[in-house]
């Protein structure tokens, strides 16, 4: 089966819709209520939205006020009020399901948040040259979910297309970026009867035309917000009634750099937004620190959080002052089952515009659809972590990311001749 003519060209319209209207985690009010309006004009047998498959317990999640926003923002833009509502909370994503006979239940995960980064706007960035670069000023579809969720839409097309005996569910996740949206998701029941699970990134600095079966390297990672409090004081005339926040917060950031290395494996730390006081005469009686740290496992990765959350405490005793540690997302390790990537493997060497295939890779950064392949793989399914190569030239998170959208072909094609011949074969079975 291969997406073309007029099919292919719906799919470049809503890419570029969905790219034009990007918003960030628990925020995609826009995004699932356009995929809710593209998808109840197909043949699915159930779609289930927002808070129908996510968990209640959530991380991250913003304020009502930021909440309102956004979703307010989406209604602006042309969002369906209906469906709105029905993501209040910040309920956002949706699973879509195709039932077609008896066989397996093959999963298909592609998530659709963007990115706070301000996008390009002049050539050579395509999207600001044709007029679909982002209009939510301040954050962009910087890393390809735009294409994901197209993808996700075209597989569900050309599986109910064909042969495939068995039931397909696609998984649209919010809140990736944040590690936050896959442990709900996972925990949302629509996972637990899969048998096989699929999930999709494109590029990872690989071209167009070059597809990894089985992405392994995950770093497990977790989000943290620190917030410190201590007392404000005019800084000439009486500094020693101050407690200064600010130097709580410095002091962390320099000594989470200094937690040691492990011998198991890779550990990373990143303080990556910081902040704090409000005059330059004003001792500071707030500041946060923003940070992540990653392990090459799991159990590394716990190793660095329970070395982040001691100085945090620590640099907070030292200043006098006191500190509030937010857990904002998280993910584990993870890695592909060889039996499923082989399947893959097999259908992207005979797909049309593939030219290279790998049976694996290392991602080397963390992705939270780990969540949802470990699930599957402790129910003794499969789980898969494709990658659809895409030149782009900007690299992920820049102003000038873009996807090449011959990678939205190849990935549809790649993925639904894959799920209907998982169908068929039922890799790893007895």
């Amino acid at each position: 089966m291969s997406v073309d003519g007029p099919e292919y060209e719906s799919l470049l319209d809503l890419r570029r819709d969905l790219h034009r209207h990007p918003e960030p985690g628990w925020r995609e009010f826009y995004t699932t209520a356009r995929l809710v309006d593209e998808l109840e004009t197909r043949p699915l047998d159930e779609l289930h939205v927002g808070p129908e498959v996510l968990a209640e317990e959530r991380r991250g999640v913003p304020d009502d006020a930021e909440l309102d926003e956004w979703a307010e923002r989406a209604v602006d833009a042309g969002a369906r009020a209906d469906v709105v509502d029905r993501l209040a909370g910040g309920y956002t994503g949706l699973v879509a399901v195709l039932r077609r006979g008896e066989g397996p239940t093959v999963g298909l995960r592609v998530d659709i948040d963007a990115l706070p980064i301000t996008e390009a706007d002049e050539a050579p960035h395509r999207p600001a040259v044709e007029g679909f670069r982002s209009e939510n000023e301040g954050f962009m579809h910087a890393c390809g979910h735009d294409a994901h969720a197209t993808i996700g839409v075209g597989v569900l097309d050309a599986v109910a297309a064909s042969d495939f005996e068995g039931t397909l569910k696609v998984f649209f996740q919010p809140s990736e970026e944040t590690i936050a949206g896959g442990e709900p998701m996972a925990k949302g029941g629509h996972l637990d009867d899969v048998d096989y699970l699929l999930a999709l990134h494109v590029g990872l600095d690989h071209p167009t035309g070059e597809v990894v079966a089985g992405v392994d390297g995950f770093l497990a990672v977790s989000h943290f917000r620190a917030e410190f409090a201590g007392a404000s004081a005019h800084a000439g005339g009486h500094p020693e009634r101050g407690r200064n926040a600010v130097q709580a917060m410095a002091a962390a950031v320099q000594n989470l750099y200094g937690i040691p290395r492990h011998h198991d494996g890779a550990t990373r730390v990143n303080a990556g937004l910081v902040g704090g006081g409000t005059a330059s005469n004003i001792v500071p009686e707030s500041a946060f620190v923003e940070g992540e740290v990653r392990g090459e496992t799991t159990e590394l990765m716990e190793y660095m959080d329970d070395h982040a959350a001691r100085v945090l405490r620590a640099a907070a005793e030292m200043h006098d002052c006191e500190v509030e540690i937010h857990d904002e997302g998280r993910a584990p390790g993870g890695e592909s089952d060889d039996e499923l990537a082989a399947v893959v493997g097999a259908v992207a060497a005979e797909t049309a515009g593939v030219e290279s295939v790998l049976d694996s890779d290392q991602l080397g950064g963390s992705e939270d659809a780990t969540y949802l392949m470990r699930h599957v793989q402790e129910r003794g399914g499969l789980a898969a972590y494709v990658g659809v190569g895409t030149d782009h030239p900007g690299g992920h998170h820049t102003p000038t990311f873009d996807v090449d959208e011959e990678t939205i072909r190849i990935g549809v094609d790649v993925l639904s001749e894959a799920i209907e011949r998982i169908g068929a074969e039922r890799p790893g079975s007895a």
